[in-house]
């Protein structure tokens, strides 16, 4: 083996490395700085000279770089690789990259007034500008976009004049131009500047310079559509479709998609069906599909709404399916991918589309199946059907529900309840879905036995329902166990803080406990979710009411008008407030407002009747008088007040023949007999005194009444008579007075007719202990205002009764 092995000779005289040192003297570069030829011609313009016959001689007595020696020129290039040289053996550093020769010289500085550096300039502010204009509108701020883009205008304008001025047109940047003006006309589109953004784009497309700007015609079709000027859209929709090559076929499904709209809107199905079956047919989609029912359903072809519909059904999602976030194994790597990507941005926009699509298909569902067969349970049917053989199997039970809630919207108890019924049996949500529905259907009919055991049942099927925790807590609060009902509803806020209705009803049952400053909070709250909404203003301004601060209520009630201008409820809630606070000419304000949209309240009628005869306007007062008369036709006290207007206004005949028909109608009442007696004796007229007669023969029996009663009180040890002291009682009312009447006739304060224009004529016939029943001081009768959900009506109004499926 080792015969093989040859070893390295110890001398030098076989030196395999020999003779690579060895060169010719005249390519050396390393005595170049003692070159005083060569450093004179880097130095000064010597270099640049011709070259002589004869070459320069060099201290080493070679020929001088570029000399031309034999005919032939010394080469520029050198023969050894970078860095290998015996330079190193002589003490020079090793120095590849030349770092020792120090830095570059510095740039030459740029000179800002030449033309070419202003154009530059001028070119970067107008982009900043566009880029600013895209910014602000994609905040919102739709006016400073449109300032930025008339600037980015100006400034593009100038900057085209100053390069005509240096450089030829054809060096014009026409792509900056593009983007000027279509951002501008996409400004004045968000500012509803219809007309200068149709101009812009005008100023585009007829620019032949500019390529593809035809596609820029779909957006003036968009503005002409919003203008509703529907045949340009049209025809700015085809004349784009034109222009677009056929390889863009996205773009062209989405133009067809627009002039199929078009068509919907100016009623021609017929050519609005031809553009949705072509798209159905080239690219299906769920708009196009879901267009296409809403055109054959208006034209009322049944079989091809359902040929329609399954073709919605069989869109494809394009989605992926949810096995792919369940993780198969415990991998911690494989968990955490799977949780980093369940709630991405790509998920998020999956959920969106399969919601987006769940929604036509509900949408169209519920919209095809009373008419494609002969009544709505059989279209349901089939549309369940349908839906069960496809990829929405989900749905087929959503369906189920809202085939109950058609029942109940048609008043069918009794079907809505056998439907939902038929649900029970379905997995936990479906069934507790269906048991909150059920739940709020004999919540709704007062059963509130049979609402109870149902809302227990959806919330043991699904503890998270939010609906059905909002449903048991009404249940609760109807039996009268309003903490118990304040649990079921917080607790229905912790599984979901946007349930409005267990919010509204918590608020609600915290005012029924009494605790106001919770019940305010609770509004508040329910406030920053709905903005403007009704019923929570109005609960808001009467948590303040109870809390003695009207001027704060005042307030809510006057945002809440904002809402509902002609709310008359309102409207005399206000009325009382501010009579409440003594200011009279503004409760006679809303007070009047709210008789004239409801003209029938008896209690407004009321109050700006006393309101006239307080002012001493009595002719005026006669006219509400008369429409009480007319509601209340029974009541004799509002006759009474308009013939006591008559008697005040000086129109003695009027109010004499009108005390006359109230005692033909009411011919026991003691008040008519009164002043009939009273009225006769002052205009000397021969009937005094048979209404004389009468009225003594009625005062005897209203005696004999009142002892009567007295004595069966007294042997009982009953408390004195109702009738004692009573206003009703001075009044003469008839029996058949309802408590309601007599209520308001007792907030008509009466004073001692002293003040009447003919008392002067004293009459031994008349009691002198007798009240006129209208006196001038009048005490203003209390309307309580009661919106949708007063706490009086909690159990059937206030409670928000959930009746839509989760």
């Amino acid at each position: 083996m080792m015969q093989n092995v040859h070893l390295a000779p110890e001398t030098d005289e076989d030196d395999l490395y020999s003779g690579y040192n060895d060169y010719n003297p005249t390519y050396d570069t390393e005595e170049l700085e003692n070159d005083t030829g060569f450093q004179q011609a880097v130095r000064t313009s010597h270099g640049r000279r011709p070259p002589s016959k004869t070459s320069l001689a060099s201290s080493l007595g070679r020929p001088m770089t570029g000399a031309i020696q034999d005919g032939v020129t010394r080469p520029m290039t050198a023969v050894r690789a970078a860095g290998f040289t015996k330079a190193a053996l002589r003490g020079s550093a090793f120095d590849p990259l030349g770092q020792s020769r120090g830095p570059a010289p510095p740039l030459e500085a740029k000179n800002e007034d030449s033309p070419e550096e202003k154009i530059r300039q001028l070119e970067k502010k107008v982009n900043e500008l566009v880029e600013e204009s895209c910014i602000a509108n994609s905040c919102g701020d739709l006016k400073l976009a449109l300032e930025k883009a008339k600037d980015a205008g100006r400034m593009e304008r100038v900057l085209v004049r100053q390069r005509e001025q240096v450089t030829t047109p054809e060096n014009i940047n026409l792509d900056l131009t593009y983007s000027v003006l279509f951002n501008l006309a996409s400004q004045y589109s968000a500012n509803e500047m219809y007309t200068e953004a149709l101009n812009t784009y005008q100023v585009i497309v007829k620019n032949k310079m500019f390529s593809n700007a035809g596609i820029l015609k779909v957006n003036m079709g968009n503005i002409y559509l919003k203008q509703r000027n529907y045949s340009k859209a049209i025809k700015f929709y085809r004349m784009a479709l034109d222009q677009i090559p056929s390889v863009h076929k996205e773009m062209r499904i989405k133009i067809m998609q627009n002039i199929g709209v078009t068509f919907i809107k100016t009623g021609q199905y017929s050519d609005a069906i031809n553009s949705f079956e072509h798209i159905m047919s080239m690219a299906p989609n769920l708009k196009a599909g879901y267009n296409l029912i809403l055109s054959y359903f208006a034209i009322g072809d049944r079989e091809k709404m359902k040929k329609a519909f399954q073709k919605l059904i069989a869109v494809p999602l394009e989605i992926d399916e949810d096995e792919k976030y369940i993780s198969p194994s415990d991998d911690p790597h494989t968990n955490l991918l799977i949780e980093a990507i369940k709630n991405d941005h790509l998920r998020q926009m999956e959920r969106e589309r399969k919601a987006m699509a769940e929604k036509y298909i509900m949408t169209a569902a519920k919209l095809i199946a009373p008419v494609i067969e002969t009544s709505f349970a059989v279209g349901y049917d089939w549309c369940v059907e349908v839906v069960k053989a496809s990829q929405y199997v989900e749905l087929a039970n959503d369906l189920e529900i809202n085939k109950a809630i058609t029942y109940l919207r048609q008043r069918d108890f009794n079907q809505s309840v056998d439907t939902l019924k038929m649900l029970e049996k379905k997995d936990s949500r479906v069934k507790s879905a269906a048991a909150t529905n059920l739940s709020g259907l004999y919540f709704l009919q007062n059963e509130f036995s049979q609402a109870s055991s149902y809302a227990d049942l959806a919330v043991n099927s699904d503890r998270y329902n939010p609906s059905a925790l909002t449903n048991k807590g009404n249940t609760v609060s109807a039996n009268g166990d309003h903490e118990k009902a304040a649990e079921f509803y917080k607790e229905a806020l912790r599984n979901d803080s946007s349930c409005t209705e267990a919010l509204y009803n918590l608020g609600l049952t915290y005012k029924k406990l009494n605790r106001l400053d919770e019940a305010l909070d609770c509004f508040l709250k329910l406030q920053a979710i709905l903005r403007n909404d009704a019923q929570v203003l109005y609960q808001i301004a009467n948590v303040h009411e109870l809390m003695k601060d009207p001027s704060q209520a005042i307030e809510w009630l006057m945002q809440l008008i904002s809402v509902v201008p002609t709310d008359s409820k309102v409207l005399a809630k206000l009325g009382e407030l501010y009579d409440s606070e003594g200011d009279k000419s503004q409760a006679f304000q809303y007070y009047y407002e709210s008789y004239r949209y409801f003209p029938s309240n008896i209690e407004v009628i009321e109050w700006l009747g006393a309101y006239y005869i307080d002012t001493q306007f009595c002719e005026k007062a006669i006219q509400y008088f008369e429409r009480a008369s007319l509601i209340q036709p029974t009541q004799v006290k509002w006759q009474l007040m308009i013939a006591s207007c008559f008697r005040r206004s000086g129109n003695y005949q009027k109010a004499l023949d009108t005390y006359k028909d109230i005692h033909r109608k009411f011919p026991e009442n003691v008040e008519c007999l009164r002043f009939l007696v009273r009225l006769c004796t002052d205009i000397g007229l021969k009937e005094v005194q048979e209404y004389a007669t009468k009225l003594k023969k009625l005062e005897k029996m209203k005696e004999i009444k009142e002892q009567r009663i007295k004595s069966g009180r007294d042997g009982s040890g009953g408390s004195r008579s109702k009738w004692e002291g009573s206003a009703g009682n001075d009044s003469g009312q008839n029996s058949s007075a309802n408590s309601k009447g007599e209520r308001l006739s007792a907030k008509l304060r009466t004073l001692p007719g002293t003040n009447e224009p003919y008392e002067s004529s004293s009459n031994k016939e008349i009691d002198a202990s007798y009240v006129d029943p209208l006196g001038p001081q009048i005490e203003r009768p209390k309307t309580a205002a009661k919106k949708r959900g007063d706490e009086d009506d909690f159990a059937d109004e206030e409670l928000g009764d959930d009746l839509l499926p989760e």
